[in-house]
């Protein structure tokens, strides 16, 4: 775990976030290709009005290989939205996924954010519990249908 380093989005990472995106949530969740689209329309957002407190996390492993990613948006002043966490099923259990959610809370907390929140699925209990862990508390549910499949929206947030 300690040959992971972060850095910030680089040219052909985009495609990598959402390529990844769409094929493991097609996997693992059933997702259709309207997950995929959601994806390229909010890294296109991201890189074309991107403010200086919005910030993206590439983790890299020393071969270079692109292991997972998190993203964090200002939709409005003072709240922070994390957006497009993603770690490869062959980092799951590593506590990537913590390091990863510790820089994008401890970069909102240094740049004034009073809130982070975000909108998840039920059916990502892992990163359920985590956020639990972190401090997260679960705000509301709704059962939904969701690119192509039925689910539980569900929106968490973290006071900072």
């Amino acid at each position: 775990m300690d040959e992971i380093t972060f850095r910030d989005l680089q040219p052909g990472d985009a495609g990598w976030v959402a390529q990844r995106h769409g094929a493991l949530y097609w996997a693992y969740e059933g997702y259709d290709i309207r997950f995929e689209a959601l994806v390229l329309r909010l890294l296109a957002d991201f890189v074309e009005s991107r403010t200086e407190h919005e910030r993206a996390w590439i983790a890299v492993d020393a071969e270079g290989g692109r292991q997972g990613c998190i993203f964090t948006t200002r939709p409005v002043p003072g709240t922070a939205k994390l957006r497009m966490f993603l770690v490869e099923p062959a980092m799951r259990g590593t506590g990537l996924a913590r390091r990863m959610l510790d820089l994008l809370i401890d970069h909102c907390r240094a740049t004034g954010a009073a809130e982070v929140v975000l909108w998840t699925h039920e059916s990502h209990r892992a990163a359920g519990r985590l956020y639990a862990r972190r401090g997260f508390e679960l705000t509301s549910e709704a059962p939904v249908e969701a690119f192509g499949q039925p689910t539980v929206e569900q929106t968490w947030r973290l006071a900072l």
